[in-house]
């Protein structure tokens, strides 16, 4: 598979993304384009998660560090402590951290990422919004969508709590639902398509 060098894909979780993340990322063909990822989880957690789902997928997954080239067939976990934000570096994208104080009520937030993306990625990002509580991402989904991106959300029968997908539905930011186990063929397959 080719996909264009300039999309990027965002992904949001919270309550029950450990498993949901688990089963998208590992369906994923290798050469899809980079991934950026908040997960809500405390710090100390966020390094080991990544570790762990690297050795279940055939994509390389590793926790964000500032300053990161975002390369395809590669997933960036924001770390437990900051804010995952992205830059524009020539044609292509890095990875910026953020330590500025929580949005709404959480750090990483998946609201200041999908704000990020939407400002600097535009109608080349794809957006996923999975399983979690609250409706930290709703808004930044809808940003995402207003700029021209093509956003997923998982749908509610396979959510552990389907806050976070609801609340951006709710907002008419989300393309697709889908359930968890369908979301990594039908995102592959739209990015393939150019913008």
């Amino acid at each position: 598979m080719h996909f264009p060098a300039t999309r990027l894909i965002a992904v949001g979780a919270s309550t029950g993304g450990t498993e949901a993340l688990k089963e998208f990322l590992s369906h994923l063909p290798p050469e899809i384009p980079g991934l950026l990822i908040v997960q809500h989880m405390p710090e100390t957690f966020t390094r080991s998660f990544a570790a762990r789902l690297n050795d279940l997928c055939r994509i390389r997954v590793e926790e964000a560090a500032q300053d990161m080239p975002v390369l395809p067939g590669h997933a960036y976990v924001a770390p437990g402590h900051s804010h995952l934000l992205v830059e524009k570096s020539g044609t292509s994208y890095r990875t910026l951290l953020s330590k500025d104080p929580p949005f709404n009520r959480h750090r990483p937030s998946v609201d200041l990422l999908f704000q990020s993306v939407a400002r600097v990625v535009g109608k080349n990002a794809t957006g996923v919004i999975l399983t979690g509580m609250g409706k930290d991402g709703a808004s930044g989904m809808l940003e995402m969508k207003r700029a021209g991106a093509y956003n997923f959300a998982q749908d509610e029968a396979t959510c552990t709590v389907f806050g976070m997908p609801k609340e951006a539905i709710a907002l008419g930011a989300v393309d697709e639902i889908l359930p968890i186990e369908k979301m990594a063929l039908r995102v592959a397959q739209h990015c393939l398509v150019p913008v």
